[in-house]
């Protein structure tokens, strides 16, 4: 038997998450296969194949499996797993949505959110907001799991071309239909993979403030821009960008958490990354104790010097 990993297309292109859940898929000790779909998935397809670790890559071509719909993907899902005892998605929307209609179909249980893959039927996952983590043992046939990518290291690009695979797909009579979708383009790095996140809280006070602070600092470390709850929920950001745990779960190397007081739903979505920089005016501020460093002080005035000081 087999892996097999849904693959994440965002506008043609392979997500970047991909790469992530690959190498989460190689801890399982079986051979690896990708699964793209949607009505333009070559390119992305051509990726996959570059991939370290993936045997082949099969290619679904169909309108119904476009715009992210998940009734679809979980049929299609059902109607390959004659060849795979294991099917992995990264723990991002359309994963949370997809992976546990494919658990009710074939009557299995699904662990989600996967941080560490101990052996093939041992996992650990948080529970409780990030507080703890739970050591999951599965004695079912199959496993259904979403993989919290930014847990995992990508596989490397090689230079050998895994071959590209055509299945069919039968659709689905009744299937839900997308009757627009947007996309937010951007030339920043993708939020749940970057390296560096810089993210701003509610101290900001406008969303003038927070474009015009945190945009220039972003662009001077090759960040990404997050946003906490209360950042959002005031209209200072839009919602892709809030991390927490109702937003997205990120682990960057360094994280800037500037004017963010540290509530435990934010902290549950970045206390997992390498080093933890705050800016903040409250000293007793909670986001100082889970810090590697600590700034007390206005960022009005810190954030224009930093960003100064970057461009020397």
């Amino acid at each position: 038997m087999a892996s097999l990993v849904l693959a994440e297309v965002q506008s043609g292109d392979l997500g970047p998450s991909v790469a992530r859940v690959v190498s989460a898929a190689a801890h399982l000790g079986a051979p690896v296969d990708v699964l793209v779909t949607g009505s333009q998935a070559a390119k992305a397809a051509a990726a996959a194949t570059l991939l370290t670790g993936v045997r082949k890559v099969l290619v679904a071509e169909h309108p119904q499996l476009s715009g992210s719909v998940s009734e679809p993907l979980a049929a299609l899902l059902q109607q390959l797993s004659g060849d795979y005892d294991a099917f992995l998605a990264p723990a991002n929307a359309v994963g949370k949505s997809v992976m546990p209609r494919l658990a009710a179909l074939l009557d299995v249980s699904q662990i989600s959110e996967v941080t560490t893959i101990i052996d093939r039927n041992t996992f650990e996952h948080p529970v409780y907001a990030g507080a703890a983590i739970e050591t999951v043992s599965v004695s079912e046939p199959r496993l259904i799991l979403t993989i919290r990518a930014s847990a995992f290291a990508p596989a490397e690009v090689g230079n050998a071309s895994a071959p590209i695979v055509p299945v069919a797909f039968t659709p689905l009579a009744d299937a839900p239909r997308v009757l627009a979708e947007t996309v937010t383009a951007s030339d920043r790095p993708d939020l749940g993979t970057a390296r560096v996140v810089v993210s701003g809280g509610r101290a900001f006070a406008s969303r003038d403030a927070f474009d015009s602070l945190l945009a220039p600092l972003a662009e001077r470390l090759g960040a990404a821009i997050g946003a906490s709850r209360a950042a959002v929920d005031s209209g200072y950001a839009p919602n892709d960008l809030q991390v927490g745990q109702t937003g997205k779960v990120v682990a960057p190397d360094i994280y800037l958490a500037i004017g963010i007081s540290g509530a435990v739903q934010h902290v549950a979505g970045m206390k997992g990354a390498r080093i933890i920089i705050a800016i903040n005016k409250d000293a007793s501020a909670p986001i100082f104790e889970i810090a590697d460093y600590g700034l007390v002080g206005d960022l009005f005035d810190i954030v224009p010097q930093l960003t100064e000081a970057l461009t020397r």
